[in-house]
């Protein structure tokens, strides 16, 4: 059993392992082969060797000589994973740009390197890269919902994600976007972006029974709808008093937080028209 040693330190690695390191770890040729002939564990390409029952996204990365990152690497690391990334099925690889180029079926692969060092023989991505790899692959809503919930995690902080230097514009939206949700939630940051503008606005003023996001001066509403807005519950009930407010006179606006967070101009355009035209008052 010279060989039970040299697979409790494979599944230590991760299950997935070089054999540099593994000879740097004081396992040789024969203790390597003597696991492999046994089945308990096997080679990839020239070089790699993994413990039988590997994770085997992991392998297919290494395979073609990658990392596994991006959605792939989401649900290793503690992250949401969206339903419908999930049912792609692709195995989301990161190569270097200078790669030799490999069969893609079955694969999303992420040419670009993400803001952070990675050793040369790791298999999957650093954190920071997955979250670059989300940004530039999955649609904003998707990408911010992971991204808070590598925050929520303790993955990582949102002061850390706002210093490092995202490559990307939408890396650059989305570390500010999760900022802007952990420091001091959707409606303060809508409500002080109005009071810029000269608004009279006010937070949580309850009319009809429950509170509203904002009120601009005495009769225009406006609504912010978080992540738990799309339960159809709370839909039903958002309707329901959306409906009221109407019946009472009042101008009711509702925005998602996508369009909060990356489509200011528009949100900002509806209430500015709708204070033009005396709906506020």
């Amino acid at each position: 059993m010279q060989h039970a040693p040299f697979v409790a330190w494979l599944m230590q690695t991760g299950g997935v392992a070089h054999t540099s390191d593994a000879r740097r770890a004081g396992y040789g040729t024969r203790e390597i082969a003597d696991a492999v002939l046994r089945g308990h564990a096997l080679r990839i390409r020239r070089s790699w060797i993994a413990v039988r029952g590997a994770d085997a996204a992991t392998l297919t990365a290494v395979d073609v000589g990658g990392r596994l990152t991006c959605v792939s690497a989401l649900a290793p690391l503690g992250m949401w994973v969206p339903p419908a990334a999930a049912a792609d099925g692709r195995v989301h690889v990161s190569v270097a740009p200078n790669a030799s180029r490999f069969a893609q079926a079955g694969l999303r692969a992420h040419w670009g390197a993400g803001p952070a060092p990675v050793a040369p023989r790791a298999v999957r991505e650093h954190p920071l890269n997955v979250l670059a790899h989300v940004s530039e692959c999955l649609e904003l809503v998707d990408a911010l919902a992971v991204w808070e919930s590598a925050v929520n995690k303790g993955i990582v902080a949102p002061a850390v994600l706002r210093r490092v230097k995202w490559r990307s514009v939408r890396g650059r939206q989305l570390a500010e976007a999760t900022s802007v949700l952990s420091d001091s939630g959707l409606e303060t940051h809508a409500c002080h972006a109005l009071r810029a503008l000269g608004l009279a606005v006010r937070q949580q003023v309850w009319i009809a029974g429950q509170p509203v996001d904002l009120l601009v001066g005495e009769r225009l509403v406006v609504q912010l709808d978080g992540g738990h807005h799309l339960e159809k519950k709370q839909r039903r009930r958002d309707i329901t008093h959306d409906s009221r407010l109407r019946l009472m006179g009042y101008t009711v606006f509702r925005f998602d937080y996508h369009q909060v967070l990356f489509d200011w101009a528009h949100v900002e355009s509806v209430i500015t028209t709708a204070v033009a035209q005396g709906l506020h008052a």
